[in-house]
């Protein structure tokens, strides 16, 4: 998909984003994070992690990025936290768990790749990569990779 077609889509989405309607922002939230590194989608998606509106909203988004298992998608969440009261972060919250309880070798991937963000000079990144880290430290996944006994 070029570029040019990459940001019509991000800017279509940007104004379902903007709808009245709660599911209509939800289906933005999920369709923009599939284009969370093109810069125009990062503030819409901001905005749809915090919606003021309904916290379904907050989890669909949420989920979407963190299923992304990518900076981008992190960084944005991790954004999010720093500004997020305390609904809003519960709700983040659930969807850190619906992403990262199955498998361990995802949590801990996400882990590694918080604590490359909490390294970065961004300060609102840093406190928001640190909550992160604290979300992902206290689960304890379904399913760790085997572990070879004979070796």
């Amino acid at each position: 998909m070029s570029d040019e077609a990459r940001r019509a889509v991000v800017a279509a989405l940007i104004g379902l984003a903007g709808s009245p309607h709660y599911r209509d922002r939800a289906d933005a939230g999920r369709g923009l994070a599939s284009f969370a590194e093109v810069p125009e989608a990062g503030e819409a998606l901001l905005g749809l992690v915090l919606d003021a509106g309904d916290t379904f909203v907050t989890r669909e988004t949420a989920t979407a990025l963190l299923r992304r298992q990518d900076s981008v998608g992190l960084t944005v969440v991790a954004s999010a936290l720093t500004m997020a009261d305390d609904n809003h972060a519960d709700w983040i919250h659930t969807a850190v768990l619906d992403v990262f309880m199955v498998f361990a070798r995802e949590r801990d991937a996400a882990l590694r790749e918080c604590a490359a963000l909490s390294r970065g000079a961004d300060e609102q990144i840093h406190c928001g990569a640190r909550q992160l880290i604290d979300m992902l430290e206290k689960i304890d996944p379904i399913l760790h990779p085997v572990q070879d006994d004979h070796a």
